[in-house]
Formats: C-alpha cells, sequence, structure tokens
C-alpha cells in the first residue's frame, strides 16, 4: 500500500506514476489466445472439446456441451429461496432502470424539405460470458442478460466454463430470459460466439467480464462481432471524511479487493488520523474473510491513501478515472458534480458500491483501466443499433444536389457527382 501526502513535496510527479502503473494482460497471454483462436475457427466444435479437456479437465461432446432445459430447471429449484428472491428483486431493479433509458425514433423535416430521422432495433444474438471457478456470479447473469432482453434481443447465449453450475447462476439465467447455456469458458468460449462451432452458433455481440484471457480473446475478435469493453481488474476509490464510521470505510475498500489480487483500492480523506484507523480495520476484518488472501495482496500491491484537502477529491477522482467511486462526506454532491471521470458514482455514507453490484438498478459492468475517461458503463444502448434514415422528394433533392456534386468532385469522386448530376438532368 502506498501512503500520498498532498502537502509533500513531489506529490504530484508520484501520485501520476502511480496511477499510471499498468495491471494489464501479459504479452504471452495474448500469444497463447492468437493460437486458440484460430483453433476454434478453423476446427470448430473438434478444438472446444479438446481444449474444454486440455484447461478444464473435462471430457464433452455434441450433445454435452448444451446444458438442457431440464438441468436449467432442476438447477434453478434448487436454488435456496432466499437467494431467489433477492434475485427477482435484483432483476425487477435492473429491469425499471435500463427500461427508462430505451430511446425513441425519430422523423422530422427540415428547411429543405428533406425527411431525416433515426430508428433504433435490437441486435439479433448476444452472447454473455459468465465468470466460473473462483466464485458463482448470478449478478453477473443479471446485469448483461436482463438489458438485452429489454433492448428486444432475440437470442442470448450463455457461455461459462465446464463444472458444476451454481444454482443460482441458472436461476439468474431462467429469470434474466437466457436462451440457451453452453459449458465452454475461456478464450476458446468467446471463439466459439464470433466463429460458431457445431452447434454453437455464432452471435453479433460478446458481453461480460472474465479473466486475461477472456479479455485478450474479445480484443481480437472484435470486428468479427462487437463487444462491450475489455474488463479489468476491479477499482474503486471512496472519498470520506473523518465523520465516518472506520470499520465501513475499511469494508468498503476490501468489497473490491477481494475480487482479485490486481484489484485496487483507494482512500481519499483529509483526515490522516482517520485514515490510520481505517487501515486498522481493513488488518482486522482480513484476518475473517474466505477472500482474505486475495484482498491482503491487492491492498499490498496496488492500494492506496491519499491525505488531501476534500476540496482536492474530483480533481484526484478524474486522474484516476476508476470504475467505482464513493462520496462518504456530509454534502457528497458539491463534489461529485465536479467528476467528469468515473464510471459510477455512489453518493452519501449509506451508498456502498456493494449495492450497485447486486440491487440498485444500475449496470455494474463498467469501465477499467482508466477507460471512464472515453466510455461508459453497459446500458442498454449496447444492444440497440441506430439506422439514420434519409427521404427526399424532387424538390428537397434539387436542393441538396449541388452541394453533392460540387464536394464529390472536389473529392475526386466521378461517380458519387454523377449519381446526383444525372438526376439534374446533367450527364
Amino acid at each position: 500500500m502506498r501512503r500520498f501526502r498532498f502537502t509533500d513535496p513531489g506529490f504530484e510527479a508520484a501520485f501520476a506514476a502511480f496511477v499510471d502503473e499498468r495491471r494489464d494482460t501479459p504479452e504471452e497471454v495474448d500469444a497463447t489466445v492468437r493460437d486458440i483462436l484460430a483453433a476454434v475457427r478453423s476446427e470448430g466444435l473438434a478444438a472446444v472439446l479438446r481444449l474444454a479437456h486440455q484447461f478444464d479437465g473435462v471430457e464433452l461432446d455434441e450433445t454435452t456441451i448444451r446444458v438442457s432445459e431440464a438441468e436449467i430447471q432442476a438447477g434453478a429449484a434448487a436454488c435456496p429461496t432466499e437467494v431467489r428472491d433477492a434475485i427477482a428483486f435484483a432483476a425487477k431493479r435492473i429491469r425499471a432502470y435500463h427500461e427508462r433509458q430505451r430511446p425513441a425514433d425519430q422523423r422530422f423535416t427540415d428547411d429543405a424539405g428533406v425527411e431525416l430521422g433515426w430508428r433504433w432495433t435490437a441486435i439479433e444474438a448476444v452472447g454473455i460470458y459468465v465468470p466460473g471457478g473462483r466464485a458463482a456470479y448470478p449478478s453477473t447473469v443479471l446485469m448483461n442478460a436482463v438489458p438485452a432482453a429489454v433492448a428486444g434481443v432475440g437470442r442470448i447465449a450463455m457461455v461459462t466454463p465446464p463444472g458444476k453450475l451454481q444454482p443460482a447462476v441458472l436461476a439468474a439465467a431462467k429469470e434474466a430470459g437466457v436462451s440457451e447455456i453452453w459449458r465452454v469458458g475461456g478464450a476458446q468460449a468467446v471463439a466459439a460466439l464470433a466463429y460458431g462451432a457445431g452447434p454453437i452458433q455464432p452471435v453479433d455481440k460478446i458481453v461480460g467480464p472474465g479473466n486475461a484471457f477472456v479479455t485478450a480473446a474479445k480484443r481480437r475478435v472484435y470486428g468479427v462481432v462487437g463487444i462491450d469493453a475489455l474488463a479489468g481488474p476491479s477499482e474503486i476509490v471512496v472519498v470520506a471524511d473523518g465523520a465516518n464510521r472506520p470499520d465501513w470505510i475499511a469494508a468498503d475498500l476490501l468489497s473490491q479487493a477481494e475480487h482479485d489480487p490486481a484489484a485496487q483500492s483507494i482512500l481519499i480523506t483529509d483526515d490522516e488520523a482517520f485514515a490510520e484507523k481505517v487501515e486498522a480495520a481493513m488488518r482486522s476484518q482480513l484476518s475473517s474473510l474466505s477472500t482474505g488472501e486475495d484482498a491482503a495482496a491487492s491492498w499490498r500491491d496496488h492500494g492506496a491513501v491519499v491525505i488531501a484537502p476534500l476540496e482536492e477529491a474530483p480533481r484526484l477522482v478524474d486522474r484516476i478515472a476508476p470504475e467505482h467511486v464513493e462520496f462518504a462526506v456530509t454534502d457528497p454532491e458539491q463534489l461529485a458534480d465536479r467528476v467528469r471521470h468515473a464510471g459510477a458514482i455512489f453518493l452519501g455514507r449509506h451508498a456502498p458500491e456493494a449495492i450497485g453490484d447486486y440491487v440498485a438498478g444500475s449496470n455494474h459492468v463498467l469501465p477499467t483501466s482508466r477507460a471512464a475517461r472515453f466510455s461508459s458503463g453497459l446500458s442498454l444502448y449496447d444492444f440497440l443499433k441506430r439506422t439514420s434514415i434519409v427521404k427526399c422528394d424532387e424538390a428537397a433533392f434539387a436542393a441538396l444536389a449541388p452541394a453533392t456534386v460540387t464536394l464529390a468532385e472536389a473529392e475526386g469522386l466521378p461517380a458519387h457527382a454523377r449519381s446526383a448530376a444525372i438526376r439534374m438532368g446533367q450527364s
């Protein structure tokens, strides 16, 4: 863990160097992924089955690679009632939030008599990657599949590493309207969704987080299919004053640190004595966390405490451009309104990031690795396409054609010019 004091000489340079440290994919991962994608593209299902044996130690065939409807129903039924109820509660809130994002089609006629507009249509088929291994992630299913279903996506294909499918994941898939589930993970799952593999038909877009191999695979198949984003390790910045309970803020910092040893948690406070109490509370809580080893490594290698005036916090947050930022202060709006670069902002002492992960309704698939400078979290728009509409009658065409011919000729494109000129009676 690093400590920075705003009053120290060299603060700006040291803080900038810390923010710029890379936590991304090693080059050897990308090379392995390149070979996996090539194998699946050329061999299809045979490569997927071979790689499942190689990496996951399971034997699958064309009939067992798909999770049957009976398995989905049985798994969902095996999910504890309180978990099923929580999934339904979360799904309802996520649906309601994303329904409000629905854009309207538009048609209008301008002063030249040209009718213009746009219309929105849903993507036909979407693939959702749901991680496995470290934990069960029903929330990942909901956050990716519910907006797709709200948008009107006709086919939602879920892939997840082979092994025991957790009842909560199956219950979430059933609740969210997932069309099909396949037992395949890693880069080979991304390849199967992008290129197709036997019974796994290709999709138009792939969404959902994964490990370094999944992220590298999504980067490589972009263009063949669309992707949501390149997910990096989780991040949180907590801006807190000394009026908070230290154990609350400690828990918030650890909520992201426990994701992965490469995750990052940063505390910004104007009260150094409070920061020390938070650190002590973190040490105490780590001892009782089942994820304590990962959380401790994250805090040790990538965590930071920044002692600075709270008025400086928005500028520092923008420099970090974090996935999540909490403003646990008396007047959170006053600071948060000055932040431009953050995936999600949580306001007040009773708005921990964890509620955003599950039940607030907003999407928890958010930009990481400073991508909040230029991108947004997953939304309904990720599952929609906008098509432009242009309609001209003879008079409207006459108003636009001369400038069209002039610009086409200026660009050295005579066929473009002719397509307008010929309608003007010119050769």
